[in-house]
Order: structure tokens, then C-alpha cells, then sequence
């Protein structure tokens, strides 16, 4: 506990505060979940995305002609949202497993000007190190998982579209 008192690093700035605060988060809770609720939530904005890129692909006249060319064209680029989705999360969870892992803390006392660093004790350094491992290390594994999914499906989608 005296680690803590001791530590100059505002609360919020602390790799595992930040870690909390991404856990908790609607947006970033979603890979921290089980795998379904990801594929859902993706799903979910793919098909959110499906009627507007199907409008826009329906303003070409050679698609407009093809109809199946046109669903196929639009189911590939509704795919875009879902990965620029993931790959925010991505690098949100990258930044904090960096955090995580390193054995000092950049922090900001009042603004941007004014940046210390902290050496982490022993003990937040292996707290840290585990929470990297065994937390955010398959959350990133599901993340990579999810962005080759969606770009083997543009890249299938697109393969499709020529096909026709």
C-alpha cells in the first residue's frame, strides 16, 4: 500500500487503471468478452452497413444491371466498417499491453509539456507482466483472429465479384 501512496502517477495515467478503464468500456469490452459477443457486435454493424453500401453500389449502372454482382460488391464493402472497427480496438489494446509490459511509466502531471517517467517497483512490474500475459494477450489474440476473418471475407468477397 505504500507503493502506492508513494506513486507520483495520477490514478487514471497507471497501466492497470487503464486497463480497468478498457474492460469497462462499450466499446473495448467487446473482445474482452467471450468470442460470440464480438462476431455478433461485428455482424451487427456489417449489416448495419449492408442497405447503404448496397444504395451507393446500386448508383453504378453496370452493377445496377447485375444484381448479384451488386449484393456481392456491397457485402464486401460493408465489411470495411467491421474492420476499421477492429482494428481501433487493436491498437487501443496494444497501447495497453505496451504499457503493461514496460518497466517504467510515462505519466503527465498537469498537460502535454510536462511529462515524467516512473519506474515501476518489483511488485507492479509482475502484477503488470500477468495481467499482459494472461488478460490482454488473448484479447489481442481474439482481435488478430477477428481482422484476418473479416479481410480472408473482403478478399473471398472480392474474388466472388470478378467471378460473376
Amino acid at each position: 500500500m505504500s507503493e502506492a501512496v508513494s506513486c507520483p502517477v495520477p490514478p487514471e495515467q497507471r497501466p492497470l487503471e487503464e486497463f480497468q478503464q478498457l474492460c469497462e468500456s462499450w466499446f473495448f469490452s467487446w473482445p474482452a468478452g467471450q468470442e460470440p459477443s464480438l462476431g455478433q457486435r461485428l455482424a451487427g454493424f456489417w449489416l448495419l452497413m449492408l442497405p447503404v453500401c448496397s444504395l451507393i453500389a446500386s448508383g453504378s449502372w453496370t452493377l445496377k444491371q447485375d444484381p448479384p454482382r451488386l449484393l456481392a460488391a456491397a457485402a464486401v464493402a460493408a465489411l470495411v466498417l467491421p474492420l476499421l472497427l477492429l482494428v481501433r480496438q487493436w491498437l487501443g489494446w496494444t497501447y495497453v499491453m505496451q504499457r503493461l509490459l514496460r518497466e517504467s511509466v510515462d505519466y503527465e502531471e498537469s498537460g502535454w509539456y510536462d511529462g515524467q517517467t516512473w519506474e515501476k517497483p518489483l511488485s507492479w512490474r509482475e502484477r503488470d507482466l500477468l495481467v499482459a500475459r494472461h488478460e490482454v494477450r488473448p484479447i489481442l489474440g481474439r482481435l488478430g483472429r477477428a481482422m484476418a476473418t473479416s479481410a480472408g471475407l473482403m478478399l473471398a468477397g472480392a474474388s466472388l465479384c470478378q467471378a460473376l
